[in-house]
């Protein structure tokens, strides 16, 4: 099995390292990440400028681009082979809910999903995360599970890892996004140089967090597993915009 790692926090970062650790005994690993930390670069791809890649002494390869151009460049020109998996993560902090639109670690993913590859985005759910060993188990145990009984079609799962111990984890729990209250006002601060600048506030606290949602899961415990779709069209509003039109 042949697997392609990316993630959004750079390719120096710890829970890459952890994947690609635990993930070698299984398959054969490619790590393409990019350059430094793009968190919130979402499905972004560079078209203004070239991209290098470049190799360090880990052996990963790292790209002057976003996830997504991680991905894509891998995929399309880099590898001569079409991965079994696309895998990204280990990301230091949760995705849930409104933040898998934002996500570089979850775009990474999906670029592979719509390059036909079955692929997952594994974060783990604190930004002062820890037990990156055990989300890395978790991923182990997902793959496995892949090797054992490959998907018909291809997949795209959100996976999202309490900071837990490997013993504390309550088990796997198929769940539904959530939802956020909207983000915080953006903070206005002032450069050395007297400029006005803004800082992006925080997100919001969850408010959507009932049964069945990612919120739910993680704080209770269970690992979240979310199977993502692409088809952005609103299908209930189609009549309506439809009669709406013709009005």
């Amino acid at each position: 099995m042949r697997i392609l790692l990316s993630n959004d926090d750079g390719y120096f970062a710890p829970g890459l390292a952890a994947l690609a650790q635990a993930l070698a005994q299984l398959a054969d690993i490619t790590v393409v990440a990019p350059e430094r930390d793009r968190s919130g670069a979402s499905n972004s791809l560079t078209l203004d400028r070239p991209l290098m890649l470049r190799q360090a002494p880990s052996g990963f390869y790292y790209v002057n681009g976003t996830p997504t151009d991680c991905v894509h460049l891998a995929v399309t020109g880099m590898l001569d082979h079409m991965p079994d998996m696309v895998i990204s993560g280990i990301n230091h902090g949760a995705n849930m809910g409104d933040d898998t639109i934002y996500s570089g670690t979850v775009a990474a993913a999906t670029e592979g999903y719509l390059l036909g590859i079955p692929s997952i985005a594994v974060s783990l759910a604190n930004h002062n995360a820890l037990h990156f060993d055990a989300a890395a188990r978790v991923v182990v145990e997902l793959v496995q599970r892949i090797q054992a009984q490959p998907p018909t079609e291809p997949m795209l799962l959100n996976v999202n890892v309490p900071d837990r111990d490997w013993a504390d984890l309550k088990g796997l729990s198929v769940t539904r996004l959530g939802k956020r209250h909207k983000a915080e006002s953006v903070v206005k601060t002032t450069n050395p140089r007297g400029q006005t600048v803004y800082w992006v506030g925080a997100a919001g606290l969850a408010q959507d967090a009932g049964e069945g949602t990612d919120f739910h899961a993680i704080a209770n415990g269970f690992v979240s597993i979310t199977p993502l779709q692409m088809d952005l069209t609103r299908f209930s509003q189609m009549d309506s915009v439809n009669a709406w039109l013709k009005s």
